[in-house]
This record gives C-alpha cells, sequence and structure tokens, in this order.
C-alpha cells in the first residue's frame, strides 16, 4: 500500500474516532422540553440563509459553499472561488424583526476555504419606560442583536471535508449589554461513484457562559443614616446563561437523471439541549442548474397532538418550502449570479420569509 493511501486511511479512521466520540457524548446534549428558555442568545438557532432554510435545515450532509457555515461548516469547503450572499429576512411576519446578512468565503490553496459571516437583528425602536414613567415619555431605544463569524475548512481527501467556525456574539440595549463567544465543528463525507451519497456530523454553539452587565443594572437610592440623607449607587450582577449547544447529524442522496437534471432527499436529525430534538426531512429538485425547487418538513414530538395547540418547544417546525434562480455570467470563469427564496412555517405570527442574493467569482 502506498504512502497516499496510508495517510487517506489515517485520515479516516481519525475521523471515526472524532465521530464516536461525538455519538458517545451525545447523550449530553439530548432534547430537554423542561429547560426551554433557559438559555440566552437564541438568534444562534436562526438560519439567516434562504436556500437552506428553504427545506428546513435538512440538507446538513450536503449544504455547500458560504451557507454552510450555519449549517455544517465542512461544506465550506465545496467553494470554488470566491462566494459572496447578501441575505434579508422577515422574522415572524407582522411584528416587524428583520434579519440581515452578509457573508464571503474564498479559497485559500488547493484545499482550504475561509469564511465570514455577519448576521444582525433590527427591533425598531421599543419606547422607555419605567416605574415611576410607565406609559413611556422618556425617548426611545434599539435592541441590537449581532453575530460575527470567522471560518476555515478544509477537503482532507476527494471523500472527507471537516471545518471549524469561531463566532463572536454582542446582545445590548442602551444601557447593558453582553458579549460572548462559541466554536462550530463539522465533517462531511462523500461517497458514491458520482459522490451522490453524503453524511454529515456537526456540532454547534459550544462556548462559555455569558452574562448582562452595564448601567442599566445600577439603581441609585437615598439611605438615612444617624438622621442624615446620603445617596448610594447599587449595582446588580445578573444571572449568568448559556448559549443554545445543538448537535446535527444528517444524510443525504442525489438521483442523477442526466442532462444536468437531479433530485436530492435529505434528512437530518437534530438534537437540542434547550428544547425538543426535531427530525428534518426535505426535497431539492434541480432543472439544468438554473432553477431549483425545494421543500422540508420539521418534526418535533407533540406537534400533531393538537393542531390548533401544538406542543412546540422550537418556533420552526412544519412546512418548509424555498426556489432558487441561478443565471450564469461567464462560464469559462465560473461566474453567477442567484435569488433565493424561502418560507418556513412558525408556531406564531406569519412565518419567516427570506430573500437571499448570491455571487460566484
Amino acid at each position: 500500500m502506498d504512502k497516499k493511501k496510508i495517510n487517506g486511511m489515517n485520515t479516516l479512521y481519525k475521523y471515526l474516532i472524532a465521530f464516536l466520540i461525538i455519538a458517545t457524548i451525545s447523550p449530553a446534549f439530548a432534547g430537554n422540553k423542561d429547560r426551554s428558555g433557559q438559555a440566552g442568545a437564541s438568534e444562534l438557532l436562526i438560519n439567516p440563509w434562504a436556500r437552506s432554510s428553504g427545506w428546513g435545515n435538512a440538507n446538513m450532509a450536503k449544504v455547500r459553499g458560504l451557507e454552510a457555515m450555519w449549517g455544517n461548516v465542512a461544506g465550506t469547503a465545496f467553494t470554488k472561488k470566491t462566494q459572496l450572499i447578501f441575505s434579508r429576512t422577515q422574522w415572524l411576519k407582522g411584528t416587524g424583526t428583520d434579519i440581515f446578512a452578509f457573508g464571503l468565503t474564498q479559497r485559500v490553496g488547493e484545499s482550504g476555504v475561509i469564511g465570514l459571516q455577519v448576521m444582525s437583528m433590527s427591533f425598531g425602536e421599543i419606547m422607555v419606560t419605567t416605574g415611576d414613567s410607565p406609559d413611556g415619555g422618556l425617548g426611545t431605544y434599539k435592541p441590537g442583536l449581532m453575530n460575527f463569524a470567522v471560518s476555515y475548512a478544509k477537503a482532507f481527501s476527494n471523500s472527507i471535508y471537516g471545518g471549524i467556525v469561531v463566532k463572536f456574539i454582542s446582545e445590548s440595549i442602551s444601557d447593558v449589554n453582553a458579549f460572548g463567544m462559541a466554536i462550530d465543528a463539522g465533517i462531511q463525507y462523500v461517497t458514491g461513484e458520482n459522490d451522490q451519497m453524503a453524511f454529515g456530523v456537526a456540532l454547534k454553539n459550544v462556548g462559555p457562559q455569558m452574562r448582562f452587565s452595564g448601567d442599566g443594572l445600577s439603581f441609585k437610592d437615598i439611605i438615612t443614616m444617624k438622621g442624615i440623607d446620603q445617596g448610594y449607587t447599587f449595582n446588580q450582577r445578573s444571572q449568568a446563561y448559556e448559549i443554545p449547544t445543538m448537535l446535527t447529524i444528517g444524510a443525504a442522496y442525489d438521483f442523477l437523471f442526466g442532462g444536468d437534471y437531479s433530485m436530492t432527499i435529505a434528512g437530518t436529525f437534530i438534537s437540542n439541549s434547550f428544547s425538543k430534538d426535531q427530525f428534518a426531512f426535505g426535497l431539492e429538485g434541480n432543472l439544468k442548474n438554473y432553477v431549483l425547487l425545494r421543500a422540508g418538513y420539521t418534526y418535533e414530538q407533540g406537534i400533531w397532538d393538537n393542531i390548533e395547540t401544538p406542543e412546540n418547544t422550537n418556533l420552526n417546525s412544519g412546512l418548509s418550502l424555498g426556489a432558487s434562480i441561478q443565471v450564469p455570467i461567464n462560464k469559462e470563469k465560473g461566474t453567477s449570479f442567484g435569488i433565493d427564496y424561502s418560507y418556513r412555517e412558525t408556531v406564531s405570527f406569519n412565518g419567516n420569509h427570506s430573500l437571499g442574493i448570491v455571487l460566484n467569482f
């Protein structure tokens, strides 16, 4: 056996061992509805990208390019040269909440890809109220939620891809803020005569606890001591909170019909540490790489028990739909322009609508 084959086998063994370790510790992240609402930074669970959310995040084994930074970072290693995506999501349509996302992936060397992702949530202006002024009149403030992430992924062979993401989390209002950090890691394994079968594992949002601080947690009061009024400022400490760790295990298969027509079926098991586990199933049709249509369904225990008031602990569940249009600009250079759209059913309000613009150079 030559040296290349030996190195390839050693790499495969390492990833199999890593997979077994993840599978062993996965019960520690098993879904628990009794812990719902106990984690913070829940915006980390929101997929801001239209293409992968259009089939309910079911394609975590075969997600490709920049969108893999949220799903399974190993997929960013499939970026051919440079990819840019701009996306806007109407989150819980009817609430006035918007999500803006921007990302860039760039190939470096023969097998490496670096990535950058920025996600920001806008809630509009909120009236300032206090115990003495419950009706407002004191002005307004704008809450801010922003995540900044950098990634690196690499093709270790023609079949094995892996990567890591480092996220920086910022949550703030006018006088209180919290900062944190989290790490994602993912592996994808591709096999088959035409690479039509894929498996993927990703561990997401692993990091230390976060805590709010700032002047908003302080208050002034007057204490009378020995007949003398004295003013004091009291500082309060907020309770530290955990971030929502998540484990995903997925598989996908391509049915190739020739003439650039194909259909992909995919499924992903999502283990949430602070809510019920979910199963996502999806289907995508590819028409000559010009038009892609997709649909998905996300199931969790209790979703069908009572149709009028389902017992969901996750906001996103049920039906997802999406479509993409891709137009080649220069086939020789591989440049293209695309528009993605997705709709995701939600327990409350009128669902989530995402629209993205994709540029490949």
